[in-house]
């Protein structure tokens, strides 16, 4: 997906509509209640029993924040009890340690990523006990490709802290910023300094970590395109390997804290494009490459090299260069994706609790990907990832007639390809260098469950 990409606010406003971010398919509000403990013993039995089975990813939530920012989505706790901490690891140990007893030992370990939540609520020594538990339980790989990966949140982390995360293993970082301009934090709860977040970058590369992220959105209340030109100015001078660039999707109804940002606050639809523009030519101009769906990275980067020779991947924890892998989740709402299954653990603590003490895998939800899943979540694997849909190749792994098989996807494509966002050839169907920005818009036509008359869950626009 090396295409520049091209710009046309008209036409992305026309395109702005509601739908997945695709981080799985089937999406999560596919999942259901049916799907518990024994058909996850059942899913991780018959992935050991593969004739190579794969690696692992392991992702760790923690949900605890010190305090909360409007925008956010995210499953968290907001306390400043650091006890609350210690108290979930307990129940965090005994479900490493269930689940772990149910994997082959010799499969490994491959990439490790900490998420929340704020995962440095927890302290470097806690953090230290945690990778030892894992480490105990699993079989960690050697390889010098190994990712072990934490999420920081630079208001509450210490450069002297950052020393002993390297020396616990971690060696890539992904740092909170999304605005630097004070109105801007004032109004969405996140007051965050240039100087103490450079400091931590700046820790980050002194204690050898492989590469540093920074997460910015754009459309939060305040936001203008002279502070946002300013932020990014900033970011870029720090030279970030990874940047994430997100949509601030405006949904009070789902997300309770952001009922504290006056929606008049908002930018208006054209000036929220405006920014999405600023930040693409900018960062395009200081030599980063669009890997897709709000990313992007320095020419060198693993992210842009895997996605050249086509092994880049997209699952809950965004693009990862592991795509052999069967991904693990521990922590409350943590989700798994185990051979062709899906399950989420809880998404409140009080549940997942109990599982845990009543020594239940605590399973709240998943499913079993039917054929024709798994036949489209390669399709839309491979367009979020690649930006092509590869014909002949699914053809040959599925035994089937791509063009009659998904007769009704390439006409839902029409007025796409109308519009030059897509091409679809015999051997191949292409987002453009106008449709690349649109990904999820193409991915949809793929979607059988967006044709279900009973599905209405709510997701944010594509831009």
């Amino acid at each position: 997906m090396s295409s520049p990409l091209q710009f046309d606010a008209s036409l992305l406003q026309r395109y702005d509509r509601p739908g997945p971010r695709y981080t799985s398919y089937p999406t999560a509000p596919q999942f259901s209640a049916d799907f518990g403990e024994e058909a996850l013993r059942d899913a991780i039995l018959a992935s050991n029993g593969d004739p190579i089975p794969r690696r692992l990813s392991l992702y760790v939530h923690v949900p605890f924040c010190m305090s909360p920012c409007f925008y956010c989505g995210c499953n968290r706790i907001i306390t400043r009890d650091l006890a609350r901490g210690e108290t979930y690891l307990v129940r965090l140990y005994r479900e490493i340690a269930m689940t772990a007893a149910m994997f082959d030992r010799d499969r490994e370990v491959i990439q490790l990523h900490f998420g929340g939540g704020t995962p440095n609520f927890l302290s470097p020594a806690q953090l230290g006990e945690v990778v030892d538990s894992l480490r105990s339980h699993f079989h960690f790989s050697d390889s010098p490709k190994r990712d072990l990966s934490i999420e920081l949140d630079p208001r509450f982390v210490k450069p002297a802290d950052i020393a002993e995360l390297a020396a616990i293993g971690f060696n890539r970082a992904s740092l909170g910023v999304q605005d630097f301009d004070p109105a801007v934090q004032q109004a969405v709860n996140r007051i965050q300094s240039v100087e103490e977040t450079v400091a931590i970058i700046d820790a980050c590369r002194q204690s050898g970590m492989r590469s540093v992220n920074v997460d910015l959105i754009y459309g939060l209340p305040k936001q203008s395109l002279e502070g946002f030109s300013k932020t990014l100015d900033t970011v870029i001078k720090v030279r970030p390997d990874r940047l994430a660039v997100y949509s601030y999707a405006h949904l009070p109804d789902l997300f309770k804290a952001q009922g504290q940002i006056n929606a008049e606050d908002l930018p208006s639809p054209e000036v929220k494009l405006g920014l999405l523009q600023l930040a693409i030519e900018k960062l395009t101009d200081a030599g980063y490459s669009y890997v897709g769906m709000d990313h992007f990275a320095l020419p060198e980067d693993d992210l842009a090299t895997a996605q050249d020779r086509g092994g880049l991947h997209r699952n809950f924890m965004g693009y990862t260069t592991h795509s052999d892998t069967d991904l693990i989740g521990l922590g409350v709402s943590a989700i798994s994706h185990i051979g062709d299954s899906f399950s989420q653990n809880p998404r409140d603590l009080p549940s997942w609790q109990i599982a845990l003490d009543e020594g239940r895998l605590p399973v709240f939800r998943g499913m079993r990907l039917s054929e024709d899943d798994q036949l489209r979540a390669d399709v839309i694997q491979r367009l979020m990832c690649q930006g092509e849909i590869p014909i002949d190749a699914l053809e040959r792994r599925y035994l089937i007639d791509f063009h009659d098989y998904f007769a009704d996807a390439i006409a839902q494509l029409e007025p796409l390809v109308a519009d030059g966002l897509v091409k679809v050839e015999p051997s191949r169907i292409t987002a453009t260098s106008r449709g690349r920005l649109l990904l999820r818009n193409i991915a949809m036509c793929f979607d059988h469950y967006l044709t279900q008359p009973t599905a209405s869950p709510r997701f944010s626009r594509a831009i």
